[in-house]
């Protein structure tokens, strides 16, 4: 998962999904690898919006009933592609709070894709274990679209405690310097 810290630079942090039960436990790293990322095809949330996109059009491909329900296509292709590029276009914002906004929407847009997959299996456009891979992917991408969010958030605090502090240090000395 890629990060963004205060300031023009990146950082790459690692995570790991173990599945007992069923439930996925996510373990952030932070800064396991300090790896600059200057692309968005290096955020791992993109990589995973761009594998949802391929595992919903290969579920269209291989209906043609699916591909007649134009409507349902349209949505389900469209949720999938705008989270993937929520990402993208969020990375290229210049501040933390743009990119967090995007970041909502394309976990919003994830979360769409999940509903609308109920959709295409009710209709038996889909088999349950389609619907599963499907639904699974949406659920990751949202997980990591919301662990860079919270990390993004923890860092605007981060950053504006340090500029608060910087500020109050450098009036002190105005007013040591102003007293001598």
């Amino acid at each position: 998962m890629g990060l963004l810290v205060p300031g023009p630079e990146l950082f790459f942090i690692s995570y790991q999904i173990n599945e007992v039960y069923r439930v996925y436990w996510v373990y952030w790293v932070c800064c396991v690898r300090k790896m600059k990322i200057k692309r968005f095809e290096d955020l791992h949330c993109w990589q995973e919006a761009r594998k949802l996109v391929n595992l919903v059009y290969q579920a269209i491909k291989g209906n043609k009933d699916f591909q007649k329900d134009i409507r349902l296509c349209g949505q389900i292709t469209a949720a999938t592609v705008s989270s993937m590029s929520n990402i993208a276009e969020g990375f290229s914002r210049r501040s933390n709070k743009e990119f967090i906004q995007y970041l909502f929407i394309s976990k919003s847009s994830a979360t769409e894709v999940q509903s609308e997959a109920y959709v295409a299996l009710d209709q038996k456009y889909i088999t349950e274990e389609t619907f599963h891979h499907i639904y699974e992917q949406a659920k990751r991408v949202s997980k990591l679209d919301s662990g860079l969010i919270t990390y993004l958030l923890r860092n605007q605090k981060t950053s504006k405690q340090k500029q608060t502090q910087q500020a109050q240090q450098t009036q002190e000395t105005q007013e040591t310097k102003q007293t001598r």
